[in-house]
């Protein structure tokens, strides 16, 4: 495919880069905070940048007519209501993270939850230094899946590409469901996954990463 990065001079630009590069994919499409160099026909927009970068990234959506991936965090709700509009005219697919594993864990957690509603429950996050928003667009999610108001800690250290630990507890013992991310690698595949996804089914829609691991049911 033929596709589109936005924030491609970042870490995760690179890293997404380097992976579609691999699978065959052509970059005709670079923008970031010092421009854009356009020299080609994008069939998918990708976007792991930030939220200011959004305006730009749905404009390139909507001149070439492509799908957009978009793993940015701290999106605000007017970012999603101009999301799900740019979704009449185009697949999107939105996640805060594009892990597999993660989205697993997303499944299994509210049944966990379930059976254990009357134990305490607790999420860790913990990311890299430069990580701007706590907490992290991951542990909302999560947060989300255990349907109530658990507490979550923030931890902003070193150079993590994302640690996420769910702890339930009674007074005689714990459980814990703990999520490693041993490099952006594994977001950078699973953005890989949603933009093929895109590519061979073109159906405008707001689609969530779960959901193209199922198919895009």
């Amino acid at each position: 495919m033929n596709y589109a990065m936005v924030g491609y001079s970042g870490k995760m630009g690179k890293e997404i880069t380097e992976t579609f590069s691999e699978a065959g994919h052509r970059l005709v499409v670079k923008a970031d905070e010092n421009g854009i160099e356009e020299f080609g026909t994008p069939e998918v927009v990708i976007d792991f940048s930030r939220p200011e970068a959004l305006k730009t990234t749905i404009e390139l959506c909507k001149k070439y007519s492509a799908g957009l991936v978009i793993g940015t965090t701290a999106l605000k709700e007017e970012d999603f209501e101009a999301l799900r509009e740019l979704s009449k005219t185009v697949p999107v697919v939105q996640s805060f993270n594009f892990s597999i594993g993660i989205n697993v864990m997303l499944k299994i957690l509210p049944e966990l939850s379930n059976l254990l509603k009357d134990w305490d429950a607790e999420i860790i996050e913990t990311h890299h230094r430069f990580k701007k928003d706590a907490p992290s667009g991951t542990a909302i999610l999560l947060k989300n899946s255990l349907n109530k108001d658990v507490p979550t800690h923030s931890v902003r250290i070193g150079g993590i590409p994302g640690d996420h630990v769910v702890i339930f507890g009674n007074l005689g013992e714990t459980i814990e469901i703990k999520h490693h991310a041993i490099s952006r690698k594994v977001f950078a595949i699973g953005a890989l996954r949603a933009a093929e996804f895109i590519l061979k089914n073109k159906k405008p829609g707001f689609y969530t990463f779960s959901q193209i691991l199922e198919g895009g049911i």
